[in-house]
């Protein structure tokens, strides 16, 4: 008897948890939509406009005497392009200047900088464009690359978890 008053409390409570959310029950709730319209011939993909690049657990002894970290990958995806307005058919990138050339680091971490590439590997100078990169009608990614560099030498790494922002303005040519 004991067996089937549980049995029966388990069909009991299956039951009552089914008929909680039976079909034609009401539920609410809500969707935001959010973006602008840029006067631009390529629109900038929703996942690439704002993002996050994780540098990983970076080693303090990997950026003594100026070391770097291995760099990381990471794009811009341009959608919908149509270029046939455009003169050179190109594009050129600008990354916000905090420093003459690498991005400070915020947070705890000290004598170390970010550095950004561009697709070939070379650095990108802060506060100036890129260099020129062609671009088509359709779809289009404009490669770059960011690692840690130790700032020189003497300077000692001080460990710690770190941040750094990098704004990016697109001027077409």
């Amino acid at each position: 008897m004991k067996l089937n008053n549980r049995s029966a409390a388990v069909v009991l409570g299956f039951v009552l948890a089914s008929s909680a959310a039976a079909p034609g029950s009401q539920r609410q709730g809500t969707v935001t939509f959010k973006g602008s319209v840029i006067d631009s011939p390529c629109s900038i993909t929703s996942e690439t406009a704002n993002q996050t690049v994780d540098v990983g657990q970076i080693s303090n002894s990997a950026l003594k005497k100026a070391g770097k970290s291995t760099p990381r990958p990471f794009s811009i995806k341009l959608e919908n392009c149509d270029v046939s307005s455009l003169t050179n058919k190109t594009v050129t990138a600008t990354a916000s200047k905090a420093q003459p050339t690498n991005l400070a680091l915020v947070g705890q971490v000290s004598g170390a900088a970010l550095v950004i590439t561009n697709g070939d590997g070379a650095s990108v100078s802060l506060g100036s464009p890129t260099q020129p990169t062609s671009v088509h009608n359709g779809n289009n990614t404009l490669s770059y690359a960011a690692y840690l560099q130790g700032d020189s030498e003497k300077v000692a790494i001080v460990p710690g978890d770190f941040s750094s922002v990098a704004n990016f303005t697109l001027a077409y040519q």
